[in-house]
């Protein structure tokens, strides 16, 4: 079966009873048109538009309560939506129901300088909590390149282009404010750097795609900002050796705060959308941070492992004003790509490989893409194993996409007998569930759901997600031309 053209949707059978309870306790804020469901229907993966049958606009951590309350009592699907960047159809409304939208929830609680943490609502975006800190000398370095809330990186474990220095939203997250399933707020721990007390709640929540619970406000903690940071540009003859000279610096632990990788196909694609003339060759972006002397020593040490492996033209990009055009065309290279065969969709997808295998991986996955009938790039935060194959497939030819899916699957599999994994990053949605139990076995699978049912019993938090779960017989689709999702029919893909 075909991940993206053949799953069916199930949509279930919503009382005309829950729309009037919410209409009625968010007035202005609760809206059944079409625009907005679409607008809310729809992510940047190639899954056609599924829109939910209504949407809440939340303001407060009270607000996302009373409407898991009235969701609960009625057995409606209710999935968070941040901003709406998710790339593995994260929060489509397959089985229908109501999407509360986040991003008004968009207040910096506190921030607590002395401590290195700072607490948001889940609707704050990365950029403007760092625009926040401008004059605190601290800033949060995960950065999944879309411009996330907090709230969507906790759910779906972000990382990004820093990680390999910094860590991932995992090791970052202090505690959280989540809404239960049935509308109970849960704060998950303190403040505290660390505790043993008890399970820890948190983990649990970050990574768990709104699934489990609506996470409502975060904490997470700031560093200070460098005293010197300098980014440089090397150019390969081929991917093969601008990963193994990654591996190396990697294996030297020299502290980079970021390095990129991108492929031929990837630095043309860049050039065109953002204006550059960079060489159209393999290529790795690297950023250093900390004193001027200790970046010089780190630079000089990179410069001379990527020169024992072919590496050309290293170039430095010292003013600001440089460096940010550089990341700003690595962060648009998903767009990049898509510029490059107008009309196209884009079927993306990660793994991620221990550093050792992903010379081996990138390898493998590269004479597998060169057989394809349609463009693809590599890119990768290869500094932590993790790199990105992005597809680009003709939306009328369900050859590509079966092809690509076929890619996708060699892919993941690859991934896995390396001790990898199927997502360094894009969370599982819709796209990764088939992999689970390869990953963690059936007994791993067991628990998950385990925790899906005890969490939330009658499945309506983002349900059809991570791991599958059974519709309770009582909510499912009425018969045709009966009450229930607006008369929606079910979606084919």
């Amino acid at each position: 079966m075909n991940a993206i053209r053949d799953l069916q949707a199930v949509p279930r059978a919503i009382p005309p009873a829950c729309f009037d309870a919410l209409r009625e306790r968010f007035g202005e804020r609760f809206s059944q048109s079409a625009a907005v469901r679409e607008h809310h229907g729809r992510d940047e993966s190639a899954y056609p538009t599924m829109p939910p049958d209504a949407v809440v606009f939340a303001e407060s951590t009270d607000d996302v309560a009373a409407a898991a309350a009235i969701c609960h009592a009625h057995g409606t699907p209710l999935i968070a939506y941040g901003a709406g960047s998710s790339v593995e159809g994260n929060f489509l409304a397959i089985e229908g129901g109501v999407v509360i939208d986040l991003s008004r929830m968009n207040a910096v609680v506190a921030v607590h300088p002395e401590d290195l943490t700072v607490t948001v609502q889940a609707g704050v975006t990365r950029k403007q909590l760092n625009d926040h800190l401008r004059d605190t000398g601290l800033f949060f370095p995960i950065d999944p390149g879309a411009d996330a809330s907090l709230g969507g990186m906790c759910a779906t474990r972000a990382s990004g282009t820093n990680a390999v220095r910094y860590g991932t939203m995992r090791e970052n997250v202090v505690n959280l404010t989540v809404v239960t399933a049935s509308g109970q707020v849960l704060r998950t721990a303190r403040r505290a750097r660390k505790s043993s007390a008890g399970y820890d709640l948190t983990r649990l929540f970050v990574g768990s795609e709104g699934t489990l619970g609506i996470i409502t406000e975060v904490t997470v903690k700031l560093y200070p900002l460098p005293e010197a940071v300098s980014a440089a540009i090397c150019h390969f003859p081929t991917v093969d050796d601008a990963v193994r000279a990654v591996i190396e610096i990697i294996q030297m632990g020299i502290p980079v705060a970021r390095v990129e990788l991108m492929d031929t196909t990837t630095v043309r694609a860049v050039n065109r959308y953002s204006k550059l003339t960079l060489r159209e060759s393999p290529l790795l972006l690297f950023e250093f941070h900390g004193s001027e002397a200790g970046v010089q020593e780190q630079a000089q040490v990179v410069r001379d492992i990527t020169d024992s492996h072919q590496g050309e033209d290293f170039e430095w990009a010292t003013q600001p004003e440089d460096r940010t055009r550089l990341w700003s065309a690595r962060h648009n290279v998903y767009f990049a790509g898509i510029n490059l065969r107008p009309g196209c969709r884009a079927n993306t997808t990660d793994v991620c490989v221990p550093i050792s295998r992903l010379a081996e991986c990138i390898a493998q996955t590269n004479l597998d893409l060169a057989k394809a009938g349609f463009p693809a790039l590599v890119v990768g935060h290869v500094g932590d194993g993790n790199f990105h194959v992005q597809m680009l497939l003709d939306p009328d030819d369900p050859a590509e996409y079966d092809e690509a899916e076929a890619i996708n699957h060699r892919l993941v599999e690859r991934a896995l007998a390396m001790d990898g994994t199927c997502t360094g990053e894009h969370g599982v949605g819709l796209h990764k569930m088939p992999f689970l139990a390869l990953e963690h076995g059936d007994v791993g699978v067991e628990i998950m759901r385990s925790l899906k049912h005890a969490l939330d019993p009658r499945n309506i938090l983002n349900p059809g997600k991570v791991v599958s779960a059974p519709i309770p017989a009582a909510m499912r689709q009425a018969p045709r031309g009966g009450q229930g999702n607006l008369g929606r029919p079910g979606v084919s893909l």
